[in-house]
């Protein structure tokens, strides 16, 4: 398999790769690695949540109100400790 990576991207993997004695292809390989697990990690998240919601499990809330409800719960959070 072939990578095409930006020369900035390049430039900092050259980079790392001098700073921590490791050839590119592995901190490639290790990262790709990490990546694919975090995407698998979040795709098994989404669909447990898809499922709970289309069982009936949790209910959603508008994005609106959910950013409603932070901004609330922090202005709380800094009353309290003033």
């Amino acid at each position: 398999m072939e990578v095409h990576l930006t020369p900035k991207t390049e430039s900092l993997l050259q980079e790392l790769a001098s700073q921590s004695d490791r050839p590119m292809d592995d901190l490639v390989e290790d990262a790709l690695v990490s990546y694919l697990a975090d995407v698998a990690e979040l795709r098994r998240t989404l669909d447990t949540r898809y499922d709970e919601i289309k069982n009936g499990l949790v209910k959603p809330i508008d994005g609106v109100e959910a950013f409603e409800q932070l901004r609330r719960k922090s202005y709380e959070r800094r009353a309290r400790r003033s």
